[in-house]
């Protein structure tokens, strides 16, 4: 980023191009608060780089991942009184975007600034997208390198058809997000963000897992 914007000063046009560029954003934020004002919770859609994305709905496979990991990351979490966890319908603003995440973590420090008439949250600590044909280039592009930019400190992508679990995390020499492993259906996987959350990759996608996980999460000391 740095280097691109040195780059930039180095031109003799970087006056106009800076100003071509701030009519752009300007132009963004237009459309951005006509798409709050347009937005209601019947509706599915994000905000990004100017467009509004409307999304279809998703395959049962899709839905089915996302509320099973949810519901444990939520009892795990509520249970320890570690943060906060949404799934889905909240909108989190960015700098320049506004996405609704499949899964978000907030923890105790951000999730005391979240109350009941929140609409728009801030930058989660945690994120998870599940793909799907419709999304996967958004979550492994725009949003992959935004999550990043706003110091979203892990990210996990979830391939619902493959059934695994990419991990990612900020490097710190970047301060992009780096792949820490991608973990098959026999594997466990460990949040770094969510302190003590371990839960076998099978619990994702299989009912019988999942309920195993929950109940050994319910009766795990904290």
């Amino acid at each position: 980023m740095s280097e691109l914007l040195f780059q930039l000063l180095d031109t003799p046009q970087a006056p106009l191009i800076i100003q071509q560029a701030q009519a752009i954003l300007n132009d963004e934020h237009r459309k951005r608060q006509q798409f709050y004002e347009w937005l209601d919770e019947d509706k599915k859609a994000e905000f990004i780089n100017g467009e509004v994305i409307v999304h279809s709905p998703a395959l049962d496979r899709h839905n089915s991942a996302m509320l099973m990991l949810a519901t444990l990351l939520r009892v795990y979490v509520d249970d320890r009184q570690l943060g906060i966890v949404r799934a889905e319908k909240a909108l989190v603003e960015l700098t320049r975007n506004s996405y609704e995440p499949d899964i978000s973590f907030w923890a105790t420090e951000k999730a005391a600034q979240i109350h009941d008439e929140m609409l728009y949250y801030s930058a989660p600590d945690f994120v998870v997208e599940v793909l799907s044909k419709s999304t996967e280039k958004y979550d492994r592009e725009i949003k992959f390198a935004d999550y990043a930019a706003h110091r979203i400190a892990e990210y996990w992508i979830i391939d619902p058809k493959r059934k695994t679990v990419e991990q990612y995390n900020i490097d710190a020499d970047t301060e992009e997000y780096a792949l820490m492993n991608t973990f098959g259906i026999k594997d466990s996987i460990t949040s770094h963000v969510i302190k003590g959350f371990t839960i076998p990759i099978r619990s994702i996608f299989d009912v019988t897992a999942n309920v195993l996980a929950l109940r050994t999460i319910l009766t795990a000391p904290c």
